[in-house]
């Protein structure tokens, strides 16, 4: 049986329940890479760099290591910043 991350399963299933509406149909190929995808997440939540780390639950200085591009998001933390950027009160329920 494989092993299958339950946090990585949760953000999965609420990304399905937020972009419910929206489809779905690019193709892996067409997708964006994770910079450019975080890049625009990141400007389109509106928080600064702290609340935003602290919204995802890195520090300041991972955030500032992704806009650098020196390290890449992983897929969960892109699938939370782009349920953060469908429902921004999800960034301040993260922030308390």
């Amino acid at each position: 049986m494989e092993y299958k991350d339950p946090m990585y399963e949760l953000l999965s299933n609420l990304e399905q329940i937020v972009f419910k509406d929206k489809q779905q149909t690019m193709a892996l190929n067409d997708k964006p890479n994770a910079f450019s995808e975080f890049e625009q997440l990141r400007k389109s939540t509106g928080l600064k760099i702290d609340d935003f780390a602290r919204a995802m639950g890195v520090s300041v200085s991972m955030v500032q290591e992704w806009e650098s591009k020196r390290l890449r998001p992983s897929n969960t933390e892109l699938k939370l910043m782009r349920l953060m950027q469908a429902n921004p009160t999800i960034s301040k329920q993260l922030m308390e």
